[in-house]
């Protein structure tokens, strides 16, 4: 079957060899400062506590800030905010609608603030405590088989989801360190989903933007706003790349106005501009999915196959769902087996090297080696020309390494 699928190349030379070296990774695991992370829960438990406080004192009295029942009724009756939305059981307090109330009230922002640092010491502070084995590692199993698109994911702890996004959240990475003797180097690669589908769409001026290493986010904002590069915006810049993201995940008006905090009329617009400006990417889009109608599923450069029956629903929703899914399989799919091949390429030249360095751990994009302090010069260039040799595009893969004593270091 494996062959009638024309899978032998996924199987045999990326899926198989990959054991051994994700057998590796979990075995020599990724050393922990626990006195850095016991210390950061005991500075963030007290941050909690005065947030606690505070909240009180606004409200007027003490009460269960983990209970929505209680906050709602702090929020919706006692301070007469907007009601956003309502459960079977009274008052939504999720996220979103935390959010939506902002400027409305201080209250909100201790609150958001206040459930941020609560989660993150239970689940990333104290989950991490509890898995550091007696060698002062976290030793993460990775799976090669979880998820739809063939990228890896990472269990007990999962080493892919700790945010980056926030300042606090990028402080956990400091507690992931390097053994005496070794430096971790960080390599990156640069916006490969976006490449490959400058590969997977052929499109003449997103080839061309990578062929001449532009900015492809300035770029874009330079197209869609009719202005020169050297006078985008930094606004403009950042709308643009949530547009190039979000184009890949196929993103409709309303998803973006929400991510930009602008009307779905101008979401609209943007996407419209920027389809307008990348012709063939759109050709790409409509094609893909009139394909994964046709013969029910998507495939990525690879062959790595994704079944999409929602495609055919009568079902709006579940249809849109199948559009965006197939839309990304084939350039997410496509950049997880690069990355994969670059993993067993990099395992076998160490082995053949026989250097002391080892990879130690894969999130998305992104590999770290614990590194030989006499075999980082070496290390970091065979990183970048390993990985970006990994596999053969009409524009080249880019690779960006740095090094560090942490985690938080290398970013």
């Amino acid at each position: 079957e494996i062959k009638e699928k024309n899978m032998d190349e996924l199987y045999f030379k990326i899926e198989l060899p990959l054991i051994k070296v994700l057998m590796n990774m979990e075995y020599e695991g990724f050393k922990i400062n626990k006195k850095y992370l016991e210390d950061l829960k005991v500075e963030l438990s007290n941050e909690v506590d005065e947030i606690e406080k505070k909240i009180y004192c606004i409200a007027g009295e003490e009460f269960n800030i983990n209970s929505s029942k209680q906050l709602g009724e702090i929020l919706f009756h006692k301070r007469n905010l907007p009601v956003i939305k309502k459960t079977k059981t009274g008052f939504s307090t999720d996220i979103e609608v935390l959010e939506k109330l902002k400027g409305h009230d201080e209250i909100i922002d201790f609150i958001i603030k206040h459930r941020t640092l609560k989660k993150i010491i239970s689940i990333y502070i104290e989950g991490i405590l509890a898995l550091v084995t007696d060698d002062d590692k976290i030793h993460t199993k990775f799976k090669q088989n979880i998820t739809s698109t063939g990228r890896i994911s990472s269990i007990e702890p999962n080493l892919q989801n700790i945010p980056i996004r926030t300042d606090i959240g990028r402080r956990i990475r400091k507690a992931f360190i390097s053994s005496n003797g070794y430096t971790l180097v960080d390599a990156d690669y640069s916006q490969i989903e976006l490449r490959v589908l400058a590969h997977l769409s052929k499109d003449k001026k997103m080839v061309e933007s990578f062929r001449n290493d532009l900015d492809i986010h300035r770029k874009t904002a330079s197209e869609v706003f009719h202005v020169p590069l050297d006078k985008v915006t930094d606004e403009q810049r950042s709308h643009s790349k949530s547009v190039n993201f979000g184009i890949i995940y196929g993103i409709s008006d309303y998803g973006l106005s929400k991510d930009l905090n602008i009307t779905r009329k101008e979401a609209k617009d943007y996407i419209e501009k920027y389809l307008a400006t990348y012709p063939e990417v759109k050709i790409y889009m409509d094609n893909i999915v009139k394909l994964g109608e046709r013969q029910g599923y998507v495939e990525t450069l690879f062959n790595r196959r994704r079944y999409i029956p929602e495609l055919n629903s009568k079902n709006f929703n579940i249809r849109s769902f199948g559009e965006r899914v197939a839309l990304n399989t084939p350039i997410q799919g496509t950049a997880a087996d690069i990355i994969k091949i670059a993993m067993v390429n990099i395992f076998e030249e160490f082995t053949k090297r026989k250097l002391k360095s080892k990879l130690i751990l894969q999130v998305h994009d992104e590999l770290i080696v614990e590194t030989a302090d006499d075999e980082l010069q070496e290390v970091k260039d065979l990183l970048t020309s390993t990985m970006e040799k990994a596999i053969s595009l009409i524009i080249p893969l880019k690779v960006d390494v740095e090094v560090g004593d942490s985690w938080y270091d290398t970013k």
